[in-house]
Protein backbone atom coordinates (compact mmCIF):
# COMPACT_ATOMS: atom_id res chain seq x y z
CA UNK A 1 0.00 0.00 0.00
CA UNK A 2 1.36 2.99 -0.94
CA UNK A 3 0.41 7.02 -0.23
CA UNK A 4 -1.10 8.53 -3.39
CA UNK A 5 -1.76 12.04 -2.33
CA UNK A 6 -3.02 14.54 0.76
CA UNK A 7 -5.57 16.72 0.58
CA UNK A 8 -6.96 19.32 3.08
CA UNK A 9 -10.20 21.04 4.12
CA UNK A 10 -9.77 24.61 5.78
CA UNK A 11 -13.03 25.96 7.10
CA UNK A 12 -14.00 29.02 9.18
CA UNK A 13 -16.25 28.29 12.42
CA UNK A 14 -18.15 30.50 14.74
CA UNK A 15 -17.43 31.02 18.30
CA UNK A 16 -19.10 29.05 20.93
CA UNK A 17 -21.86 30.11 22.43
CA UNK A 18 -20.26 31.90 25.32
CA UNK A 19 -22.79 30.21 27.99
CA UNK A 20 -20.08 27.34 27.09
CA UNK A 21 -16.81 28.93 27.20
CA UNK A 22 -15.12 29.81 30.23
CA UNK A 23 -12.99 33.24 29.16
CA UNK A 24 -13.86 36.65 29.91
CA UNK A 25 -15.72 38.48 26.69
CA UNK A 26 -15.51 37.34 23.44
CA UNK A 27 -13.86 34.62 21.13
CA UNK A 28 -11.76 37.16 19.54
CA UNK A 29 -12.54 40.95 18.41
CA UNK A 30 -13.55 40.79 14.57
CA UNK A 31 -16.84 40.11 13.37
CA UNK A 32 -16.86 38.08 9.57
CA UNK A 33 -19.39 37.38 7.34
CA UNK A 34 -21.87 34.61 7.67
CA UNK A 35 -22.43 35.78 10.87
CA UNK A 36 -19.63 34.40 11.86
CA UNK A 37 -17.49 35.77 15.16
CA UNK A 38 -14.47 35.31 16.19
CA UNK A 39 -11.60 33.82 14.23
CA UNK A 40 -11.89 29.89 14.41
CA UNK A 41 -10.22 27.56 11.57
CA UNK A 42 -10.81 23.73 11.62
CA UNK A 43 -8.34 22.55 9.39
CA UNK A 44 -8.79 18.79 8.32
CA UNK A 45 -6.42 16.54 6.30
CA UNK A 46 -7.45 13.28 4.10
CA UNK A 47 -4.29 10.62 3.30
CA UNK A 48 -5.33 8.70 0.33
CA UNK A 49 -3.45 5.16 -0.90
CA UNK A 50 -3.52 3.06 -3.68
CA UNK A 51 -5.83 0.70 -1.91
CA UNK A 52 -8.91 2.94 -1.70
CA UNK A 53 -8.01 3.36 2.16
CA UNK A 54 -8.72 6.99 3.18
CA UNK A 55 -7.78 8.58 6.41
CA UNK A 56 -8.64 11.39 8.32
CA UNK A 57 -6.95 13.72 10.79
CA UNK A 58 -6.91 17.68 11.92
CA UNK A 59 -4.56 20.25 12.42
CA UNK A 60 -4.74 22.93 14.84
CA UNK A 61 -2.10 25.53 15.70
CA UNK A 62 -2.45 28.44 13.35
CA UNK A 63 -4.34 26.31 10.61
CA UNK A 64 -4.78 28.69 8.15
CA UNK A 65 -0.95 28.64 7.79
CA UNK A 66 -0.83 24.90 8.53
CA UNK A 67 -2.60 24.17 5.10
CA UNK A 68 0.42 25.39 3.49
CA UNK A 69 3.18 23.30 5.62
CA UNK A 70 0.85 19.97 5.11
CA UNK A 71 0.75 20.50 1.47
CA UNK A 72 4.46 20.56 1.68
CA UNK A 73 5.17 18.29 3.70
CA UNK A 74 3.36 16.08 0.81
CA UNK A 75 5.94 16.16 -1.08
CA UNK A 76 8.12 13.61 1.16
CA UNK A 77 5.16 10.94 1.77
CA UNK A 78 3.72 10.65 -1.55
CA UNK A 79 5.11 6.86 -2.54
CA UNK A 80 5.56 5.98 1.13
CA UNK A 81 3.95 3.01 2.64
CA UNK A 82 1.55 4.48 5.21
CA UNK A 83 1.51 1.82 7.98
CA UNK A 84 4.59 2.73 8.70
CA UNK A 85 3.92 5.64 11.28
CA UNK A 86 7.00 6.01 12.98
CA UNK A 87 9.16 5.84 10.20
CA UNK A 88 7.32 8.59 8.34
CA UNK A 89 7.07 11.13 11.47
CA UNK A 90 10.66 11.28 11.47
CA UNK A 91 10.94 12.15 7.97
CA UNK A 92 8.83 14.61 8.04
CA UNK A 93 10.63 16.02 11.80
CA UNK A 94 13.84 15.70 9.35
CA UNK A 95 12.34 17.54 6.58
CA UNK A 96 11.05 20.91 8.54
CA UNK A 97 13.79 20.91 10.59
CA UNK A 98 15.84 23.19 8.71
CA UNK A 99 13.16 25.85 9.26
CA UNK A 100 13.91 26.19 12.63
CA UNK A 101 12.68 24.80 15.62
CA UNK A 102 9.30 23.24 15.28
CA UNK A 103 6.45 25.41 16.78
CA UNK A 104 3.02 24.72 16.56
CA UNK A 105 2.51 25.17 13.05
CA UNK A 106 5.49 22.27 12.00
CA UNK A 107 4.09 20.45 14.87
CA UNK A 108 0.20 21.11 14.18
CA UNK A 109 1.10 19.51 10.52
CA UNK A 110 2.77 16.63 11.32
CA UNK A 111 -0.17 15.98 14.03
CA UNK A 112 -2.77 16.10 10.92
CA UNK A 113 -0.77 13.84 8.79
CA UNK A 114 -0.18 11.38 11.55
CA UNK A 115 -3.38 10.68 12.69
CA UNK A 116 -4.74 9.92 9.41
CA UNK A 117 -1.77 7.34 9.21
CA UNK A 118 -3.16 5.73 12.35
CA UNK A 119 -6.87 6.06 10.58
CA UNK A 120 -5.28 4.24 7.71
CA UNK A 121 -3.79 1.36 10.00
CA UNK A 122 -6.71 0.72 11.88
CA UNK A 123 -8.60 0.37 8.95
CA UNK A 124 -6.45 -1.95 7.00
CA UNK A 125 -6.44 -3.98 10.07
CA UNK A 126 -10.17 -4.01 10.54
CA UNK A 127 -9.28 -2.37 14.35
CA UNK A 128 -9.88 0.30 16.55
CA UNK A 129 -6.87 2.84 16.78
CA UNK A 130 -6.98 2.44 20.58
CA UNK A 131 -6.23 -1.50 19.77
CA UNK A 132 -3.54 -0.53 18.05
CA UNK A 133 -2.22 1.19 21.09
CA UNK A 134 -1.88 -1.11 23.26
CA UNK A 135 -5.46 -1.49 23.89
CA UNK A 136 -8.46 -0.59 26.34
CA UNK A 137 -8.10 0.37 29.96
CA UNK A 138 -11.61 1.49 29.66
CA UNK A 139 -14.70 2.34 27.55
CA UNK A 140 -15.89 5.44 28.31
CA UNK A 141 -13.61 8.80 28.81
CA UNK A 142 -14.54 11.61 31.52
CA UNK A 143 -15.04 15.19 30.13
CA UNK A 144 -15.17 18.21 31.46
CA UNK A 145 -17.26 21.50 30.54
CA UNK A 146 -16.66 25.08 30.27
CA UNK A 147 -18.74 27.44 33.30
CA UNK A 148 -18.16 31.18 33.71
CA UNK A 149 -21.04 31.55 35.94
CA UNK A 150 -22.91 30.13 38.93
CA UNK A 151 -26.06 29.28 36.76
CA UNK A 152 -24.34 28.12 33.79
CA UNK A 153 -22.30 25.46 36.16
CA UNK A 154 -25.74 24.46 38.01
CA UNK A 155 -27.24 23.48 34.39
CA UNK A 156 -24.07 21.87 33.73
CA UNK A 157 -24.44 19.81 36.91
CA UNK A 158 -27.76 19.09 36.35
CA UNK A 159 -27.24 16.64 32.79
CA UNK A 160 -24.64 14.93 34.87
CA UNK A 161 -21.32 16.77 34.11
CA UNK A 162 -19.17 15.84 37.06
CA UNK A 163 -16.03 18.10 36.41
CA UNK A 164 -16.21 22.51 35.36
CA UNK A 165 -13.64 25.18 34.38
CA UNK A 166 -14.21 28.33 34.40
CA UNK A 167 -11.64 30.59 33.27
CA UNK A 168 -10.82 34.41 32.32
CA UNK A 169 -8.22 36.77 33.67
CA UNK A 170 -11.06 39.02 35.70
CA UNK A 171 -12.31 38.42 39.23
CA UNK A 172 -10.76 35.08 39.42
CA UNK A 173 -11.46 34.60 43.36
CA UNK A 174 -15.08 35.84 43.09
CA UNK A 175 -15.88 33.55 40.13
CA UNK A 176 -14.25 30.60 41.28
CA UNK A 177 -16.55 31.44 44.82
CA UNK A 178 -19.83 31.65 43.14
CA UNK A 179 -19.46 28.66 41.30
CA UNK A 180 -17.83 26.26 44.36
CA UNK A 181 -20.91 27.65 46.60
CA UNK A 182 -23.20 27.10 43.75
CA UNK A 183 -22.57 23.37 42.98
CA UNK A 184 -20.87 22.22 45.88
CA UNK A 185 -18.16 20.02 47.19
CA UNK A 186 -18.62 16.81 44.95
CA UNK A 187 -18.06 18.62 41.45
CA UNK A 188 -14.03 19.26 40.76
CA UNK A 189 -13.61 22.46 39.72
CA UNK A 190 -10.34 23.76 37.47
CA UNK A 191 -9.80 27.43 36.25
CA UNK A 192 -7.93 28.53 33.18
CA UNK A 193 -5.90 31.81 33.79
CA UNK A 194 -3.93 32.78 30.18
CA UNK A 195 -3.79 35.48 29.02
CA UNK A 196 -3.88 38.28 27.47
CA UNK A 197 -2.48 39.77 29.13
CA UNK A 198 -0.32 36.70 31.41
CA UNK A 199 -0.11 36.86 34.91
CA UNK A 200 3.20 37.76 36.62
CA UNK A 201 5.07 34.82 38.61
CA UNK A 202 4.33 37.01 41.55
CA UNK A 203 1.12 37.53 41.38
CA UNK A 204 0.56 34.29 40.05
CA UNK A 205 1.54 32.92 43.62
CA UNK A 206 -0.70 35.27 44.91
CA UNK A 207 -4.06 33.94 43.35
CA UNK A 208 -2.89 30.21 44.13
CA UNK A 209 -2.61 30.91 47.60
CA UNK A 210 -5.94 32.85 47.61
CA UNK A 211 -7.69 29.62 45.54
CA UNK A 212 -6.48 27.12 47.68
CA UNK A 213 -9.59 27.40 50.00
CA UNK A 214 -11.75 26.12 47.25
CA UNK A 215 -9.80 22.67 46.56
CA UNK A 216 -9.37 23.15 42.57
CA UNK A 217 -8.38 20.16 40.69
CA UNK A 218 -5.64 22.25 39.00
CA UNK A 219 -4.90 25.78 38.17
CA UNK A 220 -3.98 25.98 34.38
CA UNK A 221 -1.65 28.05 32.48
CA UNK A 222 -0.87 30.72 35.44
CA UNK A 223 1.65 32.22 33.69
CA UNK A 224 3.19 32.37 30.34
CA UNK A 225 4.35 28.92 28.69
CA UNK A 226 8.00 29.82 28.65
CA UNK A 227 8.54 31.09 31.97
CA UNK A 228 9.86 27.66 33.35
CA UNK A 229 11.71 29.27 36.15
CA UNK A 230 8.27 31.21 37.17
CA UNK A 231 6.60 27.64 37.48
CA UNK A 232 9.15 26.63 39.61
CA UNK A 233 8.43 29.71 41.93
CA UNK A 234 4.84 28.76 41.49
CA UNK A 235 5.46 25.04 42.49
CA UNK A 236 7.37 25.71 45.34
CA UNK A 237 4.72 27.91 46.97
CA UNK A 238 1.58 26.08 46.30
CA UNK A 239 0.06 22.72 46.72
CA UNK A 240 -2.92 23.43 44.30
CA UNK A 241 -2.00 21.13 41.37
CA UNK A 242 -0.69 23.13 37.76
CA UNK A 243 -2.06 21.98 34.20
CA UNK A 244 -0.12 22.81 31.09
CA UNK A 245 1.47 22.25 28.04
CA UNK A 246 -1.01 23.03 25.40
CA UNK A 247 0.41 25.32 23.39
CA UNK A 248 3.69 23.31 23.00
CA UNK A 249 4.77 20.72 20.42
CA UNK A 250 6.49 17.36 20.60
CA UNK A 251 7.98 15.54 23.65
CA UNK A 252 11.02 18.25 23.48
CA UNK A 253 8.41 21.45 23.84
CA UNK A 254 6.88 19.38 26.97
CA UNK A 255 10.25 17.88 28.41
CA UNK A 256 10.82 20.04 31.01
CA UNK A 257 7.23 20.60 32.12
CA UNK A 258 7.49 16.89 32.98
CA UNK A 259 11.11 16.29 33.70
CA UNK A 260 11.00 18.76 36.32
CA UNK A 261 7.76 18.05 37.48
CA UNK A 262 6.25 21.42 36.75
CA UNK A 263 3.33 20.53 36.42
CA UNK A 264 0.45 17.67 37.56
CA UNK A 265 -1.26 17.40 34.73
CA UNK A 266 0.41 17.52 31.13
CA UNK A 267 -2.50 19.53 28.55
CA UNK A 268 -0.73 18.50 24.91
CA UNK A 269 -3.12 19.81 22.29
CA UNK A 270 -4.20 16.48 20.59
CA UNK A 271 -4.72 19.01 17.32
CA UNK A 272 -0.91 20.11 17.67
CA UNK A 273 1.29 18.34 19.42
CA UNK A 274 2.97 16.18 16.97
CA UNK A 275 0.20 13.45 16.37
CA UNK A 276 -1.12 10.19 18.13
CA UNK A 277 2.52 8.99 17.58
CA UNK A 278 3.93 12.01 20.31
CA UNK A 279 0.60 12.08 22.43
CA UNK A 280 1.70 8.31 23.32
CA UNK A 281 5.18 9.09 23.95
CA UNK A 282 4.67 12.21 26.06
CA UNK A 283 1.58 10.17 27.87
CA UNK A 284 4.59 7.43 28.78
CA UNK A 285 6.93 9.91 29.98
CA UNK A 286 4.48 11.98 32.29
CA UNK A 287 3.35 8.62 33.99
CA UNK A 288 7.02 7.93 34.87
CA UNK A 289 6.73 11.03 36.75
CA UNK A 290 3.34 10.26 38.06
CA UNK A 291 1.38 13.44 36.02
CA UNK A 292 -1.88 13.02 34.74
CA UNK A 293 -3.03 13.12 30.73
CA UNK A 294 -6.20 16.16 29.72
CA UNK A 295 -5.32 16.78 26.53
CA UNK A 296 -6.13 20.57 25.37
CA UNK A 297 -9.37 20.54 23.45
CA UNK A 298 -10.85 23.86 23.93
CA UNK A 299 -10.80 25.16 19.89
CA UNK A 300 -10.56 21.69 18.35
CA UNK A 301 -12.94 20.12 15.52
CA UNK A 302 -13.82 16.97 16.20
CA UNK A 303 -12.06 14.80 14.31
CA UNK A 304 -9.26 15.34 17.30
CA UNK A 305 -11.89 14.53 19.49
CA UNK A 306 -11.97 11.38 18.01
CA UNK A 307 -8.47 10.70 18.14
CA UNK A 308 -7.85 11.76 21.99
CA UNK A 309 -10.82 9.29 22.94
CA UNK A 310 -8.55 6.94 21.43
CA UNK A 311 -5.93 7.68 23.19
CA UNK A 312 -7.16 7.85 26.54
CA UNK A 313 -9.08 5.16 26.22
CA UNK A 314 -4.97 3.35 25.96
CA UNK A 315 -2.99 4.97 28.38
CA UNK A 316 -2.78 4.70 32.24
CA UNK A 317 -2.51 8.06 33.17
CA UNK A 318 -5.50 9.67 31.57
CA UNK A 319 -7.46 12.34 33.99
CA UNK A 320 -10.12 13.96 31.84
CA UNK A 321 -11.40 15.48 28.20
CA UNK A 322 -11.69 19.32 27.84
CA UNK A 323 -15.50 19.54 26.03
CA UNK A 324 -17.31 22.63 25.26
CA UNK A 325 -20.71 21.45 25.68
CA UNK A 326 -22.78 24.76 24.08
CA UNK A 327 -20.25 24.96 20.61
CA UNK A 328 -20.94 26.12 17.58
CA UNK A 329 -24.12 24.35 16.17
CA UNK A 330 -22.45 22.74 13.24
CA UNK A 331 -19.55 21.29 15.04
CA UNK A 332 -22.27 18.28 15.17
CA UNK A 333 -23.04 18.60 11.03
CA UNK A 334 -19.12 18.66 10.29
CA UNK A 335 -18.36 14.92 11.66
CA UNK A 336 -19.71 11.43 10.66
CA UNK A 337 -20.88 9.92 13.30
CA UNK A 338 -21.00 12.22 16.14
CA UNK A 339 -19.65 10.49 19.45
CA UNK A 340 -21.66 9.44 22.26
CA UNK A 341 -22.17 11.38 25.41
CA UNK A 342 -23.77 10.24 28.69
CA UNK A 343 -23.76 11.33 31.78
CA UNK A 344 -20.49 13.57 31.94
CA UNK A 345 -18.93 10.94 29.67
CA UNK A 346 -17.92 10.28 26.30
CA UNK A 347 -17.85 6.57 24.68
CA UNK A 348 -14.87 5.07 23.06
CA UNK A 349 -15.71 4.29 19.70
CA UNK A 350 -15.35 0.59 17.89
CA UNK A 351 -15.06 0.99 14.52
CA UNK A 352 -11.84 0.33 12.98
CA UNK A 353 -9.34 3.58 12.69
CA UNK A 354 -10.63 6.40 14.35
CA UNK A 355 -14.38 5.51 13.28
CA UNK A 356 -15.45 8.87 11.56
CA UNK A 357 -14.94 11.18 8.96
CA UNK A 358 -16.12 14.72 7.87
CA UNK A 359 -18.82 16.13 5.99
CA UNK A 360 -17.11 17.61 3.28
CA UNK A 361 -19.97 19.07 1.47
CA UNK A 362 -20.77 20.64 4.88
CA UNK A 363 -17.08 21.96 5.55
CA UNK A 364 -16.49 23.60 2.35
CA UNK A 365 -19.95 26.09 3.07
CA UNK A 366 -17.64 27.69 5.48
CA UNK A 367 -14.66 28.78 3.58
CA UNK A 368 -11.79 30.32 5.63
CA UNK A 369 -12.05 34.20 6.25
CA UNK A 370 -8.75 34.67 9.26
CA UNK A 371 -7.31 33.00 11.43
CA UNK A 372 -5.90 36.00 13.73
CA UNK A 373 -7.37 38.39 16.37
CA UNK A 374 -7.02 40.43 19.55
CA UNK A 375 -9.22 38.15 21.90
CA UNK A 376 -9.11 40.48 24.41
CA UNK A 377 -11.91 43.54 24.39
CA UNK A 378 -12.61 46.68 25.90
CA UNK A 379 -14.81 46.27 28.68
CA UNK A 380 -14.08 42.39 29.62
CA UNK A 381 -12.07 42.83 32.43
CA UNK A 382 -9.01 41.44 31.16
CA UNK A 383 -6.64 44.30 30.90
CA UNK A 384 -6.00 47.05 33.49
CA UNK A 385 -8.33 50.23 33.36
CA UNK A 386 -7.49 51.79 29.81
CA UNK A 387 -4.71 49.46 28.33
CA UNK A 388 -7.14 47.60 26.56
CA UNK A 389 -5.92 48.99 23.33
CA UNK A 390 -2.06 48.44 23.95
CA UNK A 391 -2.87 44.59 23.76
CA UNK A 392 0.22 43.57 26.23
CA UNK A 393 1.52 40.20 27.01
CA UNK A 394 2.38 40.01 30.41
CA UNK A 395 0.53 42.58 32.84
CA UNK A 396 0.96 43.26 36.86
CA UNK A 397 -2.75 42.86 38.19
CA UNK A 398 -4.31 46.23 39.79
CA UNK A 399 -7.05 46.66 42.14
CA UNK A 400 -5.38 43.87 43.90
CA UNK A 401 -7.93 43.94 46.97
CA UNK A 402 -10.49 42.88 44.94
CA UNK A 403 -8.87 40.70 42.37
CA UNK A 404 -7.18 38.39 44.79
CA UNK A 405 -9.95 38.15 47.19
CA UNK A 406 -13.67 36.60 47.21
Amino acid sequence: MKITGIRTFLMQVDAPNLKGWASDGSFGTRAGSKGLTGTRNWLFVKVYTDAGITGIGECSGWPRVIETAVNDLANVLVGEDPTHIEHLWQKMMTAIMGHGMTGTVGGGAMTGIDMALWDIKGKALNTPVWNLLGGKLRNQIRIYAHANTPEVAKGLVAQGITALKCGGVSSPVAKVAAIRDAIGPDIDLMIDMHGPPWMTPGDAVSLARALEPYHLTWIEDPIAPENLAGYQRLRNSTNIPLAAGERMATIWGLRELIEQELVDVAQPDTGRAGGITQMKKIAAMAEAHHIMMAPHSGSLGPVAEYAALHLMAAIPNALMLERIENDWPGRARTIIPHPIQHNGFLTVPDAPGLGCDIDEAFVAEYPSECNVSNPGIAGSGSYADGTDAEHVYVQTRLKRARYFTA
